[in-house]
């Protein structure tokens, strides 16, 4: 039996980018999807992880969805999403095991359910050079639901929080406090087609690459320059000693 791979929804959505990277796909597997000059600012997560909250917490006290949320349709429920630990789907084709945390799920009134994913970023559409990405994340969501208590899917969305940064916000007195001063977001809703049997040929193709017993070529990402930059940083250093 081979190795069995881990690996999350957004990191198999790197397979469907137009720059895609082979190199450091591999080294991504090989290093537990950890690399030293990858950092992710951890300001996104709060804000991701204060929007869940918010619309968790209006649910709680309205018992129904907040207005911004209306272009998803007719909400009667939010279900807490599990934790990726507990949301996961082996592929015994590839053994590889998908697993992720959605950011939302909600229940539509004939008991199919929303799956959706916050995204503090300018809305743009299809324009968004990771949408391809975020369109696998939540088709690997879908995947994983079919094997799980969030069935039937019925629809897919990236919601968009824009943050308003205009002229208005400027000067709106709200927005002006004694101890700083406060941020709006715009809520953007963007539909993703649901297609979540085309996952199943991502999941082969990362353990093909996997399998392949040297990293690939360096394709001459912004990634493959920094590490060609430790690997000539680290070479010159040891002929110092």
């Amino acid at each position: 039996m081979s190795t069995q791979i881990r690996i999350s929804a957004k990191n198999l959505g790197e397979l469907a980018l137009p720059n895609f990277c082979p190199r450091c796909f591999w080294l991504k597997l090989h290093l537990s999807n950890k690399l030293p000059f990858q950092i992710f600012p951890g300001i996104f997560s709060s804000i991701d992880g204060y929007t869940k909250n918010i619309v968790k917490a209006h649910f709680e006290r309205n018992g129904k969805s907040p207005g911004w949320l209306e272009g998803l349709g007719e909400i009667t429920g939010y279900r807490e999403p599990p934790h990726y630990t507990k949301f996961g789907r082996l592929d015994p084709q590839s053994n590889v095991l998908l697993r992720g945390t959605p950011d939302g799920i909600f229940v539509r009134p004939d008991k199919s359910f929303i799956i959706a994913d916050y995204k503090t970023a300018k809305y743009t559409g299809t324009q968004d050079s990771l949408f391809p990405m975020y369109e696998v994340q939540l088709n690997a969501y879908a995947l994983i639901a079919e094997q799980s208590e969030f069935k039937p899917v019925s629809d897919l969305a990236l919601i968009y929080m824009e943050p308003l940064t205009n002229s208005d916000a400027l000067v709106d007195i709200n927005n002006h406090r004694n101890n700083g001063f406060a941020l709006g977001f715009a809520a953007n809703i963007h539909k993703v087609p649901l297609n979540p049997a085309g996952i199943l040929p991502l999941l082969a193709k990362t353990r093909e690459i996997y399998e392949l017993p040297r990293a690939p070529d360096n394709c001459g990402c912004n990634d493959c320059q920094a590490l060609e930059n430790l690997l000539e940083l680290s070479s010159r250093q040891a002929t110092l000693f």
